[in-house]
């Protein structure tokens, strides 16, 4: 069973800093792209930024210049996120596919696809 476990949510002043970590117990695919998605409070799952196996990269308009995505060869995804602002609280959620390029209705917990850690909650306060 495909399990990917989140860590490193938290609570930070406006401007701070987070790093959240993904690991993955296993892939059923070899190129798996793993992305974040957030779910900020009373609104839509949104998609944050995506890294293929090959580490091309993809991020939110929102989120560009201030997130940075990586990921290691032990299928770990990260997600450096620096001057956070009030605007990115949300519950993080780490995912895995061949493919994230979708984005679930409403909210993240309902995806009908991949794999979906448990989520994170971060909180940024003014």
């Amino acid at each position: 069973k495909v399990q990917l476990v989140e860590s490193g949510g938290g609570s930070v002043q406006a401007g701070g800093s987070l790093r959240l970590s993904c690991t993955a117990s296993r892939f059923p695919h070899d190129d798996a792209t793993m992305g974040w998605y957030r779910q900020p409070p009373g609104s839509d799952c949104e998609m944050v930024s995506t890294i293929t196996s090959d580490g091309a990269a993809t991020y939110a308009d929102s989120v560009k210049g201030r997130f940075t995505i990586s990921r290691d060869k032990a299928n770990t995804v990260y997600l450096q996120m620096s001057d956070l602002k009030f605007e990115d609280t949300a519950v993080y959620y780490c995912a895995a596919d061949r493919f994230l390029v979708r984005v679930p209705d409403g909210e993240c917990w309902t995806a009908d696809f991949g794999y979906w850690g448990q989520g994170t909650q971060v909180t940024v306060s003014k």
